[in-house]
């Protein structure tokens, strides 16, 4: 497979900065592929687009420049600067084809990060056309077989009554009628359904989750996926519930308190924008512990941590004799290194998809997600498990493309 193109929503943004001088790293050599589920079997013995042929552009409300933002971030530990340095002229390279984005019914804080309000006087069906414009001559003008659209833009607020979005035909009216309540991100991912082009929501934005953009997707023989990446505590909690479920062991209360710095904590600040986060991230376990007396997740904005992000869960459960016990982690990590490998491998997952006409909901990919889109297992090993068996009925072979062994007890 060749001429994949990659298209950041969010593009100077953290993730997407990390994103990119990850994949121009792998493409110098100056970094390995830890981290990147699709360099492990038998997911990389699929025929997935390599890392080193992705050519990236982008949508951003800010201006800037990658070099900066990656530099900014190096400055806080991740990258390092040598990886910066060694990928500059590439990242520069991207920024030139970074065009202005919109940030259109997605709420005052974000509007207010904005430089460019260009759009406030427009039609939510002119700004559709110029999305879709800026996606096609990317593609034209690196002649791409296809353009993977990925959202890492801020957290928006939920959207109020999503049923009035649930067939296409309501969607298209609300575009025509300019309704306040389509937020950016699906204004985005409409661009992307009705030019066909693959769509992942790498956050808990509402994005394609609406019922007339999935009938798009279907219609249009499209794939797409979201919502909100699991890359830190979430991803343990996914992990470790099961174990409590599976051992009979209640769970009375499950308290997780989470810190972080950059600028995806300064938007979780507003109320309305924190509230279809802390939806996704406490929803994972009321799918593995129904019985979970009190479960309760904070986000709170420390501006010195920067790109780094705490947190700290403390479990009360309950044993045989009606014994208390505890359980406390901590979790601290860049935010932006565990999520940026998670994008590339959904963007060859996905743009695998596209090649061999896989239209719609790709749930096989629910192992990346918070709020997988149409899948209500959260239990990581076993989402974890479809995403294998997927692999494996396409050929993906166990050892992988070098042969490499698999330990015996997997992952």
């Amino acid at each position: 497979m060749t001429g994949t193109g990659v298209w950041l929503i969010g593009a100077r943004g953290n993730v997407a900065t990390m994103a990119a001088v990850g994949a121009r790293a792998l493409a110098r050599g100056e970094t390995e592929e830890t981290g990147l589920v699709t360099a492990r079997p038998p997911m990389a013995g699929l025929a997935l687009p390599d890392v080193a042929d992705l050519t990236f552009g982008g949508h951003e409300v800010r201006e800037g420049s990658l070099v900066e933002s990656a530099r900014t971030m190096a400055a806080g530990g991740a990258p390092d600067r040598d990886t910066v340095d060694a990928v500059a002229d590439d990242l520069r390279a991207i920024d030139d084809r970074v065009r202005t984005g919109t940030a259109v019914n997605a709420g005052e804080t974000i509007a207010a990060l904005a430089d460019d309000a260009a759009d406030a006087e427009r039609s939510l069906a002119a700004v559709v056309s110029r999305i879709r414009d800026d996606y096609e001559s990317f593609r034209a003008a690196h002649d791409l077989d296809r353009v993977v659209v990925v959202n890492l833009a801020s957290t928006e607020a939920p959207v109020e009554e999503p049923g009035r979005y649930d067939t296409l035909a309501s969607f298209e009216d609300a575009v025509a009628d300019d309704d306040p309540g389509l937020p950016a991100s699906s204004l985005y991912a409409y661009a992307a359904l009705k030019g066909g082009h693959p769509y992942v929501n790498f956050t808990p934005s509402t994005g394609s989750a609406l019922g007339g953009l999935r009938e798009l997707a279907v219609e249009n023989g499209v794939p797409h996926m979201g919502r909100d990446a699991k890359t830190g505590e979430t991803l343990v909690k996914s992990a470790l519930a099961p174990m409590f479920a599976g051992r009979n062991l209640h769970v009375m209360s499950w308290e997780g308190h989470n810190v972080l710095g950059n600028a995806d904590g300064r938007v979780l600040e507003d109320e309305a924008n924190e509230a279809g986060k802390l939806q996704s991230k406490g929803g994972v376990l009321e799918g593995i512990l129904p019985d979970i007396e009190h479960n309760r997740v904070r986000i709170d904005y420390t501006p010195s941590l920067g790109d780094w992000k705490t947190a700290w869960d403390y479990i009360h459960f309950e044993g045989f004799l009606d014994t208390e016990m505890k359980l406390q982690f901590t979790w601290e990590g860049s935010d932006s290194a565990l999520a940026a490998p998670l994008v590339l491998d959904l963007v060859r997952l996905v743009a695998y998809a596209d090649e061999r006409g896989e239209a719609g909901l790709q749930p096989h990919l629910a192992s990346f997600f918070k709020a997988p889109l149409g899948v209500d297992d959260h239990d990581f090993s076993r989402q974890l498990e479809r995403l294998r068996e997927y692999a494996r009925e396409r050929g993906g072979d166990e050892r992988g493309d070098a042969g490499a062994e698999v330990d015996a007890g997997g992952d």
